[in-house]
């Protein structure tokens, strides 16, 4: 399957998955680090990015 940047940065870029109820949200990436993100639905800070299947 060829990939294609558009749908690649629209797909993983800046998307972050909660590591308690694995709900994703976009978010920019130095916010997460700094830890000023959060999940919505349960308020963790635990975030990972989204894997590249």
């Amino acid at each position: 399957m060829a990939k294609i940047p558009e749908a690649e940065n629209r797909l993983f870029k800046n998307i972050y998955v909660c590591r308690k109820c694995k709900r994703k949200l976009r978010a920019p990436t130095m916010k997460v680090l700094k830890g000023k993100v959060h999940c919505r639905k349960c308020l963790s800070k635990n975030l990972r990015v989204k894997r590249k299947k």
